[in-house]
Formats: C-alpha cells, structure tokens, sequence
C-alpha cells in the first residue's frame, strides 16, 4: 500500500489486485509439500463474515457468484457502512443521534415508502420538520459517500463513475 499511485488507478482496484494476487500466492505455497502445503488457509470469507456488515451477500446465491463479484459488493458494503458511521457519528456530536437512529433506515428509500407522520410521532415534532431533517441528512450522507470515494479514486473526475459502479453492485446483491 505504500506504493499506492492515485493517478495509476482506484484504491479498489488495487486492493482486488493485491489479494487475488494473495490468494494466488497462498495456494502456491499451499501445494508446495516440502513448506507445510496440508497447513490450512485461514478463508478470506471467515474475516468478512465476523465484519459487522448488515449489508451481506445473501447465502444462497454467494456459491455461485465469483470473487470480483464477491469482492465488489463486499467494497461497496463498506463504503456505505462507513458513511453511515461518519454520519451517525456527526449527528452524536450535535446531539441528534436519536434523530439519526430513527431515521438512518430512510437514508436510501424512495420517498413513498416513507411515512413521515409516523416519524413525526415519535420524534414528537411536525411532520415537515421530519421531512427537512431527512432532507439534510440525505444531503449530509450524500457528500459522505462521496468524500469516502473520493479516497480511493485517482481524481475528482472518477468519483461519479465509482459511485456508479458501487450502487451497481449493490443493486446486484439485493
């Protein structure tokens, strides 16, 4: 990683290329007898599957993808999760974690699909105050995402291109 290059390339790619070229690595070394080749590979899978995703590849349907499948949904989980995170985070500092709790599972649904005079309810605030709190918080995420991309992008011209791409595999995994 510290040879990492923005201008050669996104950070995702790279990490796709470091551990495929890991796990290659490690089969080699796992079929060389004469260095230990019946020890066993700790599965990549193991690790991911104690991460704290509730973004997750749905079990039936993981045998049959591939890796790079595999990889770019797990990625883009991640991206999202962190986001998130940043932005619970922020709502705590300013005191609105409990907004943020309550209204973090609107971040991503289509408008009709949320009932804003339930949300009033139990906030116990107006409904249009439910409706321009969720606004700035989707902003807010919006610009999270996009900070959390640009970090693995080579310029500011990649970030819509790799958002594109990570709501593409997350869309596959639903």
């Amino acid at each position: 990683l510290q040879s990492a290059d923005r201008n050669r390339g996104r950070f995702r790619s790279l990490l796709l290329t470091a551990l495929q070229r890991f796990l290659h690595d490690q089969l080699d070394k796992h079929h060389a007898r004469k260095r230990g080749g019946d020890l066993r590979f700790v599965s990549w899978d193991d690790w991911m599957t104690e991460a704290p995703s509730h973004l997750s590849i749905p079990e039936n349907e993981s045998d049959t993808w591939s890796p790079e499948r595999i990889f770019d949904v797990r990625w883009a989980a991640t991206v999202v999760e962190r986001s998130l995170r940043r932005l619970g985070d922020e709502c705590e500092k300013h005191g609105r974690r409990r907004v943020f709790d309550i209204l973090s599972s609107c971040l991503t649904a289509d408008r009709q699909d949320v009932s804003y005079a339930t949300f009033a309810r139990i906030l116990g605030i107006q409904e249009t105050a439910v409706k321009n709190l969720l606004h700035r918080l989707r902003e807010r995420y919006r610009a999270l995402l996009r900070e959390e991309v640009a970090e693995t992008v080579g310029g500011e011209n990649e970030i819509d291109d790799e958002l594109r791409y990570l709501c593409a595999a997350l869309s596959a995994a639903e």
